[in-house]
């Protein structure tokens, strides 16, 4: 049998070629169309963002169930000896907890991990696993890394308007820029509890992704740098110009050049740009 099996959550926005290399197991969450529900791995980022401009109501989203968590664990433990299970911070999505409700019906080393974080910053922590994994470490020093590593990860990203946040209840800590002028591009940064916090506000999307950039070439000062992601939700000639930027900044090239899936961007909206790094 094999050791550990790698689960994960489609928020996550890891790339088809990153779910294969490192044998991820992903369970979609989901987005709800009026009545019509269709699972995150079933609508590509660009056909969700047509039809949710095209939309007259916003769309919702859900944490698969605790029974999908389950019929994925059971089939695992079938051909490995554990499961970690990494997710969503529990303080955005109940993803984690239906995780959690899966664990308690099986008495099997199932292992959660919460990355308090989103998007590219939980991927970083996904991509750590699969590495520690793969070079055959015990779950112990696996989960013991992770929890130092979260610590090491910075996710920032601005949207280009707060509308979807306000309407999806994800509005949280950031909810003093709502009263800003409409052309305020503000830049959120996902704090230590796993939650949307204001950074700051500019004037345009430009000044909003260099402020990005100062904010990590700050972070990163005298620091190895490991990982560079950068996602946009149909904006990619702003991530281009992210890219660039951080990549100038950092004197390190982009690993990672991905869009903001279907179940995030019902929360962020068309036209979100985003970055994390993670350091040594």
């Amino acid at each position: 049998m094999k050791k550990i099996a790698l689960v994960t959550d489609s928020t996550a926005d890891l790339t088809p070629e990153l779910i294969e290399q490192f044998n991820i197991n992903v369970i979609p969450l989901n987005v709800i169309f009026g009545g019509e529900i269709i699972k995150d791995n079933q609508i590509t980022s660009e056909e969700f963002y047509t039809r949710l401009k095209k939309s007259e109501v916003l769309p919702k989203t859900s944490q698969p169930s605790p029974e999908e968590f389950l019929e994925l664990y059971k089939k695992l433990l079938e051909d490995h000896q554990e499961i970690i299970s990494i997710h969503i911070s529990s303080a955005l999505s109940g993803t984690l907890n239906s995780a959690r409700l899966a664990k308690e019906k099986l008495d099997e080393p199932i292992h959660i991990v919460d990355t308090y974080n989103i998007s590219l910053g939980a991927s970083f922590l996904i991509l750590e696993a699969a590495e520690l994994i793969g070079e055959k470490f015990k779950t112990t020093e696996i989960l013991q890394h992770l929890q130092k590593t979260r610590n090491k990860i910075e996710t920032l990203f601005t949207l280009d308007t707060m509308e979807y946040l306000y309407k999806g209840g994800r509005i949280g800590k950031v909810s003093s820029l709502l009263g800003a002028a409409l052309n305020i591009k503000p830049v959120i940064r996902v704090n230590e509890e796993g939650v949307y916090v204001p950074y700051g506000k500019t004037r345009n999307q430009k000044k909003a992704l260099d402020k990005i950039v100062a904010f990590f070439r700050e972070k990163a000062e005298d620091k190895t740098i490991k990982r560079i992601a950068v996602a946009h939700g149909q904006a990619k000639d702003s991530a281009e110009y992210l890219s660039k930027a951080l990549t100038d900044a950092l004197s390190k090239p982009v690993d990672i050049f991905t869009k903001v899936g279907p179940v995030i961007g019902v929360h962020t909206g068309p036209g979100t740009v985003g970055a994390a790094i993670q350091v040594e």
